[in-house]
């Protein structure tokens, strides 16, 4: 075979190469996309869920971060909801105890000033008020899991303390007028506590405690001065209804978080949903993908094997 014959053959199986090769690169580059495919079909089904990766799917994944996000954040405010939902039915117990210790007081009171007790009697009503002065003061420093509900932000301070070196004794209050709010996902605030200034204290006398203190003094003697013991006790009476008030605040509280809590519950149920049906594979359609992408996969194999086949047969024909 002449040189010029050989070169010709060269020309003509280089040709045929070149017309051979886009096929066999388009299908390698196939099946390396299916393998890709069938390892991502396989982490699906066998994960159960349907994004694994940032790069699988960027929006999806965007969207489950801003969902798991969002499910955190109301989760963190039912935590909080129901460790303060603890502590305004502590307050509102404490309250509740006082105004029936103050009623008590008050029909004591009554009785004493109307003169049909002797000078032993009245004594007694003294030592029965002094009785609930103490049993009010400790429901007044009432703490929910170490930290004092009503001494406003010194939670860590017993917030009342009475003295008796002086008659009538003094109560004096310890805390300061610090008020807690909890700040609902949708941006409602909700007062969360009373400081204790504001529900015993009053004004001088007219306060709750003010006003037990001089009652005991009123008494304490046995002999009775009817003006001022009334004057005391009209003082304790309008306290009591000051109390009532102030825990009407704190069950407004409770039915506030309450609503918020139903309606974040409401909210959690709805994003979990959500999260879910975005995270989680549809099993059927991944397995019925799997299989038909392993089945193209085998096929585009044995394509690629043939093209490979008949591009080494090219080189069979250079003449030896």
């Amino acid at each position: 075979m002449t040189p010029d014959l050989v070169a010709e053959l060269l020309r003509q199986l280089m040709k045929e190469a070149l017309i051979l090769s886009a096929p066999l690169l388009i299908a390698t580059a196939l099946l390396s996309f299916l393998l890709s495919l069938v390892q991502t079909l396989s982490s699906e089904l066998s994960s159960g869920v349907s994004i694994n990766s940032l790069s699988q799917n960027p929006v999806g994944a965007g969207q489950n971060v801003l969902l798991l996000n969002q499910i955190q954040q109301d989760d963190s405010f039912t935590q909080s909801s129901n460790l303060v939902t603890g502590q305004l039915q502590v307050a509102d117990s404490a309250l509740g105890s006082v105004v029936t210790n103050l009623t008590q007081a008050i029909s004591l009171a009554t009785s004493a000033n109307n003169g049909t007790m002797n000078a032993s009697d009245v004594k007694s009503v003294a030592n029965q008020i002094s009785g609930i002065l103490n049993e009010v003061q400790s429901l007044a420093n009432t703490s929910y899991q170490g930290q004092y509900i009503f001494a406003g932000g010194q939670t860590s301070t017993s917030p009342f303390t009475t003295s008796t070196a002086t008659s009538p004794g003094v109560t004096t209050y310890n805390g300061d007028q610090g008020v807690n709010y909890l700040q609902s996902p949708n941006g409602q605030k909700i007062q969360l506590n009373m400081p204790g200034d504001q529900i015993f204290m009053g004004s001088g006398a007219n306060g709750v405690f003010g006003a037990l203190n001089s009652l005991v003094a009123d008494y304490s003697s046995g002999t009775v001065n009817t003006n001022q013991a009334a004057k005391d006790t009209a003082s304790l009476t309008t306290s009591l209804g000051y109390v009532s008030q102030q825990r009407v605040v704190i069950d407004n509280s409770m039915t506030q978080i309450t609503a918020a809590s139903n309606a974040v519950t409401n909210v959690q149920t709805q994003l979990t949903t959500a999260q879910t049906d975005l995270m989680q594979a549809d099993i059927p359609t991944v397995s019925t993908q799997l299989s038909l992408s392993e089945t193209q996969q085998a096929a585009l194999e044995d394509v690629i094997a043939q093209l490979n086949s008949t591009s080494n047969s090219l080189f069979s024909k250079l003449p030896g």
